[in-house]
């Protein structure tokens, strides 16, 4: 594949992406609502097709592609794992809709500081997202550095990737807000899953078929069919990865936020069955993938490197390797202008609105803006420092976050719980998420991928019994998710 051939088909995607984005403009942006929630007016298969290209990042071509290279059918296991869990959107989505409509949420951690009667709950929340999430959108940034990288031989460094997709995310980001990004994620989302398809179709039959090409696999390396195996995935490596990853759609806040967008409830029904649609498909065609470049290209150094190598071999036609590549770069960049957007509102609305004596929107909606760029550089470092695999950090952001599970079901399900409960599952969480790490990350011979989660719901439930409940912030709360079709329509 020539060097300006990817070069054109970079060029050929931003134009066609800067001009999505420049539609979606609907006059001037004014308010937090408005600017990162689309005003709360999503259509169900925008919304659909902007969810799955922000879910499945740079995670699941490079990422995935590559877990399946090393660890073989464990990794489909993990994804559906994953897959599985997007079913708690049926059951929290509409009453993050409900209560998100009712008093006007913007970040889901403002939704738990007003649940709890304590801001402090949000702005725990918020630093801890701003740690773990920072990370996890340089695994995005790596995603493109490692594809242009590879696909061009090193013509085009890491260095260059990870740079054009930090302004790209950047500029997706200020035109328009989340409407620009729903529909360019959209335009993304199309392109991902045709090329992926198609490219899948056309590398198996090129080894043979299915069963030509697992055969191979079941004769040269058999332990990759077999889970936990002697390879990769030990029992507790697979439990430790996938146990935060079940959480991903309510503990993720660039996920869930987007749980507050849809017009309607209708429209979240059918973002959902859209969705899972979608995601099966991408999920089947990232593991096939890795299989056939196991089979294909035995014996990479790197698995990260799988998806580029296979895309600039003769096993695909240039043309569309470059789509592909197009599809994977669109979807690394629709993740991070996604983290972007989220993550400066939740340092607007629970950082410094909480800490601000003077928290008017317009304001918070200045400050927002103003640290999208602060926080582009601050992953641009981190993926400049090239830790270990792409799929291997992305749980590990996840193990991080997942320690908001117990405060937000609590939340919806459990009266009793309180401020001091959801304040000690966070922090103490994370002291404990943090300590593992730093010490050799096993204890009893269990990881804090296993661990994390458990521990931070002892905690919640135990200081919430210990502690008493503000039941008047509950109730109220309680009964207006529990009844989301008796919210009014938008005006």
């Amino acid at each position: 594949m020539t060097l300006s051939l990817v070069i054109w088909g970079v060029v050929i995607y931003i134009a066609l992406s800067l001009f999505v984005a420049y539609l979606s403009r609907r006059g001037p942006s004014s308010s937090m609502s408005e600017y990162f929630l689309g005003g709360r007016k999503m259509g169900g298969v925008v919304s659909a097709l902007s969810y799955s290209a922000t879910t499945y990042s740079a995670f699941m071509m490079v990422g995935l592609a590559g877990l399946t290279y090393r660890g073989g059918v464990g990794a489909l296991g993990f994804e559906i794992v994953y897959f599985a869990g997007v079913s708690l959107v049926a059951i929290f989505g509409p009453r993050f809709w409900a209560v998100g409509r009712k008093y006007g949420f913007v970040t889901p951690y403002e939704m738990l500081g007003n649940r709890y009667g304590n801001r402090g709950v949000a702005l725990a929340a918020g630093l801890v997202s701003l740690v773990f999430l920072i990370p996890y959108s340089a695994v995005q940034l790596a995603g493109v550095g490692y594809l242009l990288s590879g696909m061009t031989d090193g013509a085009i460094p890491f260095g260059v990737g990870i740079i054009v997709a930090t302004v790209l995310a950047i500029v997706f980001a200020y035109i328009a807000g989340i409407r620009s990004v729903m529909w360019t994620d959209s335009l993304q989302a199309m392109v991902m899953i045709t090329a992926a398809v198609l490219v899948t179709a056309l590398v198996v039959s090129k080894l043979g078929g299915f069963s030509a090409m697992f055969g191979t696999i079941a004769e040269t390396r058999p332990e990759m069919l077999s889970v936990p195996g002697s390879g990769f995935f030990s029992f507790t490596t697979f439990l430790g990865l996938t146990l935060p990853w079940a959480f991903f759609s309510i503990s993720n806040p660039q996920v869930s936020q987007r749980l507050f967008m849809p017009a309607s409830l209708g429209a979240m029904r059918q973002m959902l069955l859209i969705f899972l649609c979608f995601g099966l498909i991408y999920t089947l065609v990232s593991v096939i993938w890795g299989f056939a470049v196991l089979v294909a290209f035995p014996g990479l150094e790197r698995p990260d490197l799988a998806t580029s190598v296979l895309l600039s071999s003769d096993l695909v036609p240039p043309v569309l390797g470059v789509i592909v590549m197009i599809g994977i770069l669109a979807a690394a960049v629709s993740t991070i202008d996604s983290i972007l957007l989220t993550l400066s509102s939740i340092f607007a609305r629970d950082i410094y609105g909480t800490l601000s004596s003077d928290p008017a929107d317009t304001k918070l909606l200045l400050i927002g803006k103003l640290v999208i760029p602060v926080i582009s550089v601050l992953a641009l470092v981190f993926a400049w420092m090239e830790f270990s695999m792409i799929a291997i950090l992305s749980v590990a952001a996840s193990v991080g976050l997942v320690l908001m599970v117990p405060a937000t079901i609590g939340a919806f399900f459990w009266r009793r719980g309180t401020a001091d409960g959801a304040l000690a599952s966070i922090i103490g969480g994370v002291i404990f998420v943090v300590t593992m790490y730093l010490t050799g990350n096993s204890l009893f011979g269990l990881n804090v991928g296993v661990l994390g989660l458990p521990v931070a719901t002892v905690l919640f439930v135990g200081i919430s019994l210990a502690t008493k409940p503000d039941l008047s912030y509950a109730d109220e709360f309680m009964q207006i998710a529990a009844n989301p079709k008796a919210q009014p329509p938008l005006t």
